[in-house]
């Protein structure tokens, strides 16, 4: 098995099999990622990705869970992704899903037809960046993509009966935009109603645009209080159409909250408003990208 670093994977598929399927991203020009940035994206031959699922079947041949890497995998053809769903399958009798990393634009190029298909497949969950609701932030950040879009690729998505994962960054809008992100982020999040939710925190990172931009003043970044005050402004308004599971589990954030919305709305902002009073929040060196 062979990985292109740097490799990354939600929190939850911390017990899944890592396959690259692509190298990099294929957008790639985020002013706040740096994930990707010492890699040009393309998608592996597939002579390489199958031996890479033949050696790790004889590993183990009982893994039951697949995730499809790197940034935006769901870019790959429906026929490309297919042979890979089809030849993990063959070998892994255990495989209970995959899951993969989408933009929406790799997604909303893919008919219903093709959905249904990969999700027969067991394609069973994409993770997507929203980052922001607001068309505003979005715009600025160079995100490449509207907020409707994201809506609607998430969607046609559920309605093919893949699951979906929504993630937002806190902070991304600054200062002068954190009360527009909080509103917009909601309005979408609760039109959207993804099957999960997260969020996790901005982390300035040397190289990138943003970082320029703070040090330079033409960005102002939250304190760790403001971008938790922005979580719970954020959790406040939302209204699902149906249940959301949330969680704040990645590294960068300052307080880990879990529950689902709507009905653990109150427990989890009163979490958040006892870190605020009592100062219990993640210190600088615990958190992580």
């Amino acid at each position: 098995m062979r990985y292109q670093p740097p490799v990354f994977r939600p929190p939850s598929e911390a017990d899944s099999y890592i396959l690259q399927i692509t190298y990099g991203c294929s957008h790639n020009r985020c002013t706040f990622c740096a994930m990707y940035r010492t890699k040009t994206f393309r998608a592996r031959p597939f002579s390489e990705i199958k031996e890479d699922i033949l050696e790790a079947a004889r590993v183990d041949s009982q893994i039951r869970r697949v995730f499809l890497a790197d940034g935006d995998a769901m870019v790959l053809s429906t026929p490309k992704l297919l042979e890979i769903l089809k030849l993990l399958n063959e070998n892994f009798k255990s495989l209970e899903r995959v899951a993969i990393y989408a933009d929406a634009h790799g997604i909303l190029r893919k008919t219903a037809e093709e959905l249904a298909a990969l999700r027969e497949h067991k394609l069973s969950i994409v993770y997507l960046g929203l980052e922001s609701g607001s068309d505003k932030v979005l715009s600025a950040i160079n995100k490449g993509i509207t907020a409707t879009e994201m809506c609607d690729a998430i969607t046609k998505a559920r309605s093919a009966q893949i699951q979906t994962s929504v993630i937002a960054l806190l902070g991304i809008g600054g200062v002068s935009d954190s009360a527009e992100h909080a509103r917009e982020t909601a309005r979408v999040v609760s039109q959207m109603s993804p099957d999960y939710f997260s969020a996790l925190t901005l982390t300035l990172v040397e190289g990138t645009e943003l970082f320029d931009s703070e040090r330079n003043g033409t960005f102002q970044a939250l304190s760790p209080e403001a971008s938790l005050q922005e979580l719970g402004e954020m959790l406040a308004q939302i209204q699902p159409t149906t249940p959301i599971i949330f969680r704040t589990n990645h590294a960068s954030n300052y307080v880990t909250l879990r529950g689902t919305l709507p009905q653990d709305r109150e427990a989890m902002l009163s979490k958040i408003h006892l870190a605020l009073k009592n100062k219990a929040l993640k210190p600088e060196w615990m958190r992580g990208l």
